[in-house]
């Protein structure tokens, strides 16, 4: 799986770069995000800029990583959701659950 990974202040930036999140790299998205915050990290945001695509393996890494954030008293936040990925956040009513913004930057403004 190609990630990009940044730390921005007390912010770990994971950058997916992948045009899908689903069954076939969604165990890798996972480890890393485990990973990160067995390392420490207590505040993660995902950047989905570049997925065009998301099943229900990759909202279930990504559900995982939220419940992990909190019961580390942290945060697992989302930017920069292509139309049909936040769709699926709607449609299985997800955007209920994480915060989920346009942009990184308003992201990053939010903490």
């Amino acid at each position: 799986m190609n990630l990009k990974i940044e730390l921005n202040g007390k912010i770990m930036i994971v950058f997916v770069r992948e045009e899908r999140l689903d069954a076939h790299n969604s165990p890798e998205l996972k480890a890393e995000i485990n990973r990160l915050f067995e390392e420490g990290a207590q505040n993660l945001l995902i950047d989905l800029k570049d997925v065009r695509f998301i099943d229900s393996s990759g909202l279930g890494v990504l559900v995982s990583g939220f419940k992990n954030a909190s019961t580390r008293q942290g945060s697992l936040k989302l930017s920069s959701l292509q139309t049909q990925v936040k769709s699926m956040f709607e449609l299985t009513r997800l955007h209920r659950v994480f915060d989920i913004f346009q942009t990184t930057d308003e992201a990053l403004e939010s903490y």
